[in-house]
């Protein structure tokens, strides 16, 4: 199961913060899936599923960020998925536009959305992949800069990161988060994001 965390609405649409919502659409493109509402079960959710001998499921909750866990959860339970056959996509500001860092676990590193995933399965032993959205100007406030659109000299090579970010999910799909940790993680030691 690949989870894209981002907000819903049209003025949420094109932000940094929902680069997890653009590797979802990507894959729904890649497996012409068409994203719909979710079972009854789960919370606002989109989803689509495709069964064969490498089943995925990929999913957006429309929770918001901050509730995203309440979509998750009831996805994994719904559909018997357990923690470690789950990868949230989520956008990180620590990290530079366009580098992509793959964890099995870890904590929420400050990620209200990963923070309510964690607090709604009751563990952080699940695989995550961040998207690096940069940080910006320091004297900018944190969320204002999450919720902004890309610059155009990011607008140029998004369509590429996403494509990179779909690739690294798509692996996790087939063979694990080592593998994806393996090929994707930069090599440059960098501080940890947990």
């Amino acid at each position: 199961m690949i989870v894209g965390l981002g907000n819903p609405g049209r003025e949420h649409r094109d932000t940094r913060h929902n680069v997890g919502f653009l590797v979802i659409d990507e894959l729904a493109k890649r497996y012409q899936l068409t994203l719909s509402m979710a079972p009854s079960q789960v919370p606002d959710t989109f989803m689509a599923k495709r069964f064969g001998t490498e089943p995925l499921l990929i999913a957006k909750p429309l929770t918001f960020m901050n509730r995203s866990g309440d979509a998750v959860a009831a996805l994994a339970r719904y559909f018997d998925v357990g923690a470690a056959d789950l990868l949230v996509v989520v956008d990180e500001a620590a990290l530079p536009f366009g580098r992509l860092r793959a964890r099995a676990r870890g904590s929420a590193g400050g990620h209200n959305g990963l923070k309510s995933v964690i607090e709604r399965l009751g563990t952080q032993e699940f695989p995550r992949l961040r998207l690096g959205i940069g940080r910006g100007d320091l004297r900018r406030d944190l969320a204002d800069h999450v919720l902004s659109t890309f610059e155009p000299g990011e607008r140029a090579e998004l369509e590429t990161f996403i494509a990179r970010a779909a690739d690294a999910a798509e692996m996790f799909a087939v063979e694990g988060i080592g593998k994806v940790m393996n090929a994707y993680n930069p090599e440059v030691t960098a501080p940890e994001i947990d």
